[in-house]
């Protein structure tokens, strides 16, 4: 049994357009849809993040703003500019790009900015209206994932969904999303994590297995239910002097190999989850300046 490979790169590329074609619309009515980042210090990973991130709003048809602030900057001038993206009216979402150089107040920062320009959903006024399926922006990564499986034909509805990892940024929004009511969700879930005692026991209960803990090929296909559907969530990089020019390979938190034998479906990385996150980033965008018209 060789798994079926759900190609995010081209379930991106169709929410992509989709967005570009709604901005489109959204320009006749005298709007364009405006993204904004504030990056700080000179972090190679997160630079290259967000050069990305542009890129994506350029091919978009959105308005696109980065400002670049050296690494001692302090946290009332962090602050001050967050304001500034707040009450700039052509910046219709933003973020702050993570991590911060040490000595900023992340919390801080994070509750800063408008709630409604808050395309990441960070903070904690978007986090809080999740669970109540009130009208919110959904986080990135979790959103991507609900859409890798919905257009990929695996419903979560009515499937044991196991999620192993409890992050704030995927494991805990995604057991929300997944549990709600509606189109994406009705799913059963399980949040496991590194104080789960036999864990093995709980990820080959899965219909749906979602790999989000960081640790690099740890889910082996003695772990997963056969049949079952894997997302990889994670991204890690792995010494590798025989990769010319780079030094080393990407690879995620499931061990490829033995579990694409296992399961009937799962994400690659890079190429899977990955390239959804830009593409709900770019949705959010754009719903928050359909907001401006209604």
């Amino acid at each position: 049994m060789s798994a079926k490979i759900i190609d995010g790169k081209e379930i991106a590329a169709q929410i992509r357009q989709e967005v570009a074609t709604a901005a489109e619309d959204l320009k006749l009515k005298g709007i364009i849809p405006g993204l904004g980042f504030i990056l700080v210090g000179d972090d190679p990973a997160s630079r290259t993040y967000v050069k990305s991130k542009g890129k994506a709003c350029e091919q978009a048809g959105f308005y696109s703003i980065t400002k670049e602030l050296p690494a001692h900057t302090s946290q009332s001038e962090l602050m001050t500019w967050i304001e500034r993206f707040n009450r700039d009216s052509a910046i219709h979402g933003f973020l702050v790009q993570l991590p911060l150089p040490p000595g900023l107040n992340e919390t801080q920062v994070i509750e800063a900015v408008n709630p409604a320009k808050d395309v990441d959903c960070f903070h904690p006024y978007n986090v809080g209206r999740l669970p109540l399926g009130t009208e919110a922006f959904a986080p990135c990564t979790p959103a991507g994932i609900v859409e890798l499986l919905v257009r990929s034909g695996y419903e979560p509805a009515g499937r044991h969904v196991v999620i192993v990892g409890r992050s704030s940024i995927v494991g805990r929004p995604l057991s929300i999303l997944l549990s709600r009511k509606g189109h994406g969700g009705d799913a059963t879930v399980t949040v496991c994590h590194s104080r789960t005692p036999n864990l093995s026991q709980f990820t080959r209960q899965a219909d749906i297995l979602v790999a989000a803990m960081g640790k690099t090929e740890f889910i082996r296909g003695d772990m997963v239910k056969p049949g079952s559907i894997v997302i990889d969530v994670g991204i890690n990089r792995v010494d590798d002097p025989g990769v010319e020019g780079k030094g080393y390979h990407l690879t995620g938190d499931v061990h490829f190999p033995s579990v694409s034998e296992v399961a009937v479906a799962i994400t690659p990385v890079p190429g899977g989850v990955g390239p959804m996150t830009i593409a709900m980033l770019l949705k959010n965008t754009l719903q928050a300046a359909q907001r401006q018209i209604t």
